[in-house]
């Protein structure tokens, strides 16, 4: 073999073992190109919504008001509590429930103040009766300038009469809130009567007031099961504050009168046994009629009345009546230089005391 066919055989056996190596090149190419890819995930379609909901679902609860379970809101030190009385949703001022019914009392307020209201604020019983109303309730999220509507689940007495009772707002810090010009939401009701107890009849007696040394003597007529009692200490208590508060608005005591406290007495015995909160007594009796009654003639007669529970003493039914901005006319009666002689008393009955002062000029 010529050395020239020598060199081509070499030049052949060159050139195929360079197309072998591409072609080998070629096939390996798509068969490790999908093998890398198979096993790495995908982007998978359901990653994607579930990324997207959950900053939604996190973010949702922000762009609504917190619940009252959530962090309170950051108010300033120096924000403003107050509110402003709007409607009574159900129960109006005078409402007639059944005896012993169940009903929920709802009032509309508006936050007037600059402190956002949270469950941290609630309402609360202030005065006369419960109606088995809850130790609390909180208050919805409320910002300054919108309006929140506050329930109470309540019970209605099982004994007919005219009731009300006095509750408030109270702060996280346990101070209550202004409304309006008061501090008071209240619910005033009429139970309707109930039919009458058999049995006897009592007679109540009354007490006998100690201060300015005057004494009186009543009798009303009541239900036997009403076994009401008197108590000469407050009623000396109610006295001794009386007129000191007169004293520091630089007036005179006013003499008590014997009849005007039998007067006192009789209506003190009647809204205790029928627990009424009204100046009408269950017989329609007025403070007029009452103290005509006792002999006693009068040109002008008022009369300021309170119950609650517990009792309160002798100063601090004063201080109702003189911080009274619901009715003037109880501190004005008490301040009264219209009035010159006064009839006192005080009953208790079923956890209950009542305060009656009537007040008369000749």
């Amino acid at each position: 073999m010529s050395k020239k066919t020598i060199s081509i055989l070499i030049l052949m056996s060159i050139v195929l073992s360079a197309c072998g190596g591409q072609t080998q090149a070629a096939t390996e190419t798509p068969t490790i190109a999908p093998a890398t890819k198979t096993p790495s995930p995908p982007p998978p379609a359901t990653d994607t919504p579930t990324e997207i909901a959950i900053p939604v679902t996190g973010e949702t609860p922000t762009l609504l008001p917190p619940t009252p379970t959530e962090a309170p809101p950051n108010n300033p030190d120096d924000c403003l509590n107050k509110a402003s009385f709007v409607a009574d949703v159900t129960i109006p001022d005078n409402s007639n429930v059944s005896a012993g019914t169940a009903f929920t009392k709802t009032w509309r307020v508006q936050n007037t103040g600059t402190c956002i209201w949270w469950s941290g604020y609630t309402l609360t019983h202030y005065s006369q009766e419960t109606l088995s109303a809850p130790a609390s309730v909180p208050l919805p999220f409320t910002r300054p300038g919108e309006t929140a509507d506050i329930s109470l689940n309540l019970v209605a007495p099982s004994v007919a009469g005219s009731y009300q009772g006095n509750f408030v707002i109270k702060n996280p810090d346990g101070l209550i809130m202004q409304v309006d010009e008061d501090s008071r939401l209240w619910v005033i009701i009429n139970v309707s009567a109930s039919a009458p107890t058999a049995g006897t009849t009592a007679t109540a007696g009354a007490g006998t007031p100690t201060g300015t040394g005057a004494t009186g003597s009543g009798s009303a007529s009541v239900s036997a099961a009403c076994a009401l009692t008197t108590d000469n200490a407050k009623v000396s208590a109610m006295l001794t504050a009386l007129t000191s508060y007169r004293s520091q608005n630089g007036l005179a005591a006013l003499p008590v009168n014997a009849q005007l406290s039998q007067a006192a007495q009789r209506h003190a015995n009647d809204v205790a046994c029928n627990n009424l909160y009204v100046h009408t007594g269950s017989d329609g009796s007025t403070p007029e009629t009452r103290v005509a009654a006792t002999g006693y003639v009068a040109s002008d007669v008022s009369e300021n009345v309170y119950g609650s529970y517990p009792p309160l003493n002798g100063q601090g039914v004063i201080s109702w009546w003189a911080n009274d901005k619901t009715d003037i006319r109880h501190n004005e009666n008490l301040l009264t230089t219209k009035y010159t002689e006064i009839g006192v008393a005080y009953a208790f009955f079923n956890n209950f005391g009542y305060y009656v002062i009537v007040f008369a000029t000749p």
